[in-house]
């Protein structure tokens, strides 16, 4: 299976903006009924509990090369990426900092886990690719760590905090619905909430540069094309982020198709493999 070789150093966004999801209205009526029945419908955003579970399959499809995200809360390796271990379910790395708050999250929860002696070390070797006081043994420990329930709960904790909320909340501000969360999403994913030259808050930067944001009266479908030719842009910089393809074969699918909501069934590529989500 291939393994894609990215994930970056992860900084929250510093300030979130909130916004009501956007609705959008459904006009219908049966057939020989004396006038027209219009019926509201509340757009899903990516914080409802089945498009976010559509989320994490369309990010393990490019960071695992599978749709099962729950399968690897377990991974660990390292990727030769230059930030250390990579591992879980949203790529928290050992070189970047988020690893260190995941197991400093997990022993506020349970106090003396199988990987809380190892936090000293992860300190030690924030910031570098560095595998000392680490090695085979915490690669053991962490795959031990993974059959613990409050484990898990720590990795979906830390997720949602650093990337999932503030990427889906600064998007509902933009006014953007399900695909346009899911493309902030991804891109925090990979680049972190940061403005340096290839994270998010730069990559929003340049976008809103070309095109206005819905929230601004600006197009949906043209901001989003201006948002992933942004993102594309800053994955070219750097090496192991320069196939695009989770954008080309993916995102863009959906939003040439003008799938806004990001409603199944959906059929995509990455890095040349298949994949679909039928409900």
């Amino acid at each position: 299976m291939h393994r894609p070789q990215h994930r970056t150093v992860r900084i929250a966004l510093a300030a979130l903006l909130v916004a009501a999801p956007a609705t959008v209205a459904a006009a219908g009526a049966a057939q020989a009924a004396p006038a027209a029945a219009v019926v509201q419908v509340k757009a899903v955003g990516l914080d409802d509990p089945h498009k976010k579970d559509i989320a994490m399959q369309l990010v393990s499809s490019a960071e695992n090369s599978s749709l099962d995200w729950k399968a690897q809360y377990k991974y660990i390796e390292d990727i030769k990426d230059g930030r250390g271990y990579t591992a879980g379910i949203i790529g928290f790395c050992s070189g970047t900092g988020d690893m260190l708050d995941l197991v400093e999250h997990y022993t506020d929860l349970k106090p003396g886990n199988i990987l809380a002696k190892y936090l000293p070390a992860l300190r030690k070797v924030n910031g570098t690719e560095s595998h000392s006081g680490l090695g085979s043994a915490f690669v053991k420990d962490w795959a031990t760590a993974a059959k613990d329930s409050v484990f898990l709960q720590a990795q979906n904790d830390e997720r949602d905090r650093v990337y999932f909320n503030p990427a889906v909340n600064q998007a509902k501000a933009d006014g953007l619905r399900a695909l346009g969360q899911f493309a902030y999403y991804d891109a925090i994913v990979m680049h972190g909430g940061g403005f340096d030259a290839a994270g998010f808050g730069t990559i929003r930067k340049n976008a809103l540069k070309k095109a206005k944001s819905p929230a601004q009266g600006g197009d949906e479908a043209t901001y989003l094309k201006a948002f992933l030719d942004a993102r594309k842009a800053a994955m070219k910089l750097e090496e192991a982020h320069s196939d695009t393809s989770r954008v080309d074969t993916e995102q863009l699918v959906f939003l040439n198709a003008k799938n806004f909501d990001l409603n199944p069934p959906l059929k995509w590529k990455v890095y040349g493999d298949s994949y679909a989500i039928n409900s």
